[in-house]
């Protein structure tokens, strides 16, 4: 299954995105945050509900990626990026219509979610309703 030029930078443009945000929450919570104008105290509690999420937002990135070189992870990788860029932005709708307008740097990022959201139903719509590859022969399932 040979990856097209829009199919390789939607899933390296949402693999780079997830991993970069998802490190820098993981390793810079209060850098991270502070851009968005939220300042964050040093409650472990509070930074350690940050950390874990930004852990895997990173993972789910590198999922994202690994579809680029391992064909066998395309479909995990598809699956990973559509599944993060279609629920964020949900999510912030949602925080949009309970809680009103939040700043203008989290509204950008509601549209970076978006436009990564649209890029990727684009370059994979063709793949949706295609059936996942055969599990190749050779040792049984465990």
């Amino acid at each position: 299954m040979k990856l097209t030029i829009l199919e390789q930078t939607a899933l390296g443009l949402s693999g780079l995105t997830a991993f970069t945000i998802g490190a820098s929450i993981l390793f810079a919570p209060h850098a991270f945050y502070a851009s968005y104008g939220i300042t964050l105290g040093g409650d472990a509690n509070l930074l350690s509900e940050l950390r874990a999420p930004g852990a895997g937002l990173a993972a789910f990135g590198v999922l994202m990626l690994l579809g680029l070189w391992r064909r066998a992870l395309l479909p995990v990788s598809i699956a990973s990026a559509l599944t993060v860029f279609l629920a964020f932005p949900a999510g912030r709708l949602v925080g949009l219509l309970l809680d009103g307008m939040p700043s203008g740097s989290v509204v950008a990022a509601l549209v970076v979610e978006l436009a990564i959201a649209a890029l990727l139903l684009a370059a994979f719509r063709h793949r949706r309703w295609q059936p996942a590859p055969p599990l190749p022969a050779g040792r049984p399932a465990r």
